[in-house]
């Protein structure tokens, strides 16, 4: 490997980092399910509710923050962002309640709202475009690695020292990444500055916002079943607190295998294919995971299965959108950030009904249905503006 490419990778190595602190931020209450609801005598749909907080506060904030720091050096932008992200986890460590916890998933959400896309976008500035799906997909894999180690270790942290522990751990993991993106990334410039009206421009292209809604119901399909994993696999495999934990690390796995693995997919095949074979691949597992998780192998092997399908979703969408906006792929890459956590803060709803009103066993049922409306969306849109001009060559 060339000495470009080794620093290429070690920056990257640096922003993937932050990633996963910022990941393990608004995952983690998955794995604090049991924790919270016992400490805070609260149901298990008020506690998916913080992830619902989280989500919304990251989806509306990502466009309005990133606009606001349009200016900034981006170097300095990273570690603010990873700054406010320690800040709001420590205060979700001494919130003394319910309601200031969901204030302190707020600020939290402010931090990894402006990180997130940011640190996406200089990953992609900063390497050749060949290398440019593998940058990205490794700046995610630190999403994938707090699903790996991030959210089974708050669990296990969590029983021994409640969610507290669990959000002051997260914290820390926050400081040092804001600590390692100083030292270890150079000074890079902002972006041509650029209003409000002009960021939300990039989606006037139908096929921008066919993939922004594709990313909205497949991150609602996945995390209505993640947040709730805990009834749902208490329901097939009758399993709780350390087995989860486990199970919950054999989804990290296979996660983290499908994001590098989505990453190179879309540098040799493009991001078409890969993408519906992975849609294709989520629903199956998502129609059969109440018949195949009643066990605890068979839920490990389930739980790979999906995290590998789930985690392969983003770098060949991501690749997609700066195809489509190469001149603004950073305002493309925000966006999509928010319809992530517009996704995911609907999932605490939708999956909190359904919990109740139908049970757990259901939430997967209804979690395929949704991938497969976003498989529908992939096919009918991916062309759309293209098919358009042709029409339009065809008439003249």
């Amino acid at each position: 490997m060339s000495s470009v490419s080794s620093s290429a990778a070690a920056r990257n190595s640096v922003l993937a980092f932050g990633a996963f602190g910022v990941g393990t931020s608004g995952y983690i209450v998955a794995g604090l399910l049991p924790a919270l609801t016992s400490e805070l005598h609260i149901s298990a749909t008020a506690a998916a509710q913080l992830v619902t907080s989280f989500a919304i506060a990251y989806a509306v904030g990502s466009p309005l923050f990133a606009a606001a720091t349009g200016r900034w050096e981006r170097r300095t932008l990273l570690v603010a962002a990873l700054a406010v992200a320690a800040v709001g986890n420590v205060f979700a460590a001494v919130a003394p309640g319910y309601t200031t916890l969901l204030i302190a998933r707020v600020v939290t959400a402010v931090g990894a709202a402006v990180y997130t896309p940011a640190a996406t976008a200089v990953a992609a500035e900063l390497t050749t475009p060949e290398r440019r799906g593998r940058a990205v997909s490794l700046v995610f894999g630190g999403l994938t690695i707090a699903l790996i180690f991030g959210v089974p270790l708050g669990s296990v942290i969590s029983q021994q020292f409640g969610y507290e522990g669990a959000f002051l751990f997260v914290g820390i993991l926050s400081l040092l990444g804001a600590i390692g993106v100083q030292v270890a990334l150079p000074k890079v410039a902002p972006p041509p500055v650029v209003g409000l009206a002009e960021r939300f421009a990039v989606a006037r292209d139908k096929r921008v916002v066919a993939l922004l809604v594709t990313t909205t119901l497949a991150c609602l399909a996945a995390f209505m079943v993640y947040t709730l994993v805990s009834p749902v696999l208490s329901a097939t495999a009758g399993v709780s607190g350390g087995t989860i934990t486990v199970l919950l690390f054999c989804y990290g796995i296979g996660g983290a295998i499908g994001n590098f693995a989505g990453g190179r997919a879309a540098d040799k095949w493009g991001p078409r294919k890969p993408l519906l074979i992975i849609l294709i691949g989520f629903t199956v597992v998502m129609v059969l995971l109440p018949f195949t998780a009643t066990t605890v192998v068979g839920a490990g092997i389930t739980l790979f299965v999906w995290g590998l399908a789930n985690w392969s979703f983003s770098p060949p969408l991501q690749h997609r959108l700066i195809e489509l906006s190469p001149g603004h792929a950073g305002l493309a890459l925000s966006l999509n950030a928010s319809a992530i956590y517009l996704g995911v803060g609907l999932s605490g709803v939708v999956g909190g009904a359904v919990l109740t009103s139908a049970g757990p066993t259901v939430l997967p049922e209804v979690a395929a249905v949704l991938a497969a409306a976003a498989m529908l969306v992939v096919l009918f849109f991916w062309g759309a503006r293209k098919r358009v001009e042709v029409r339009e060559e065809v008439a003249v």
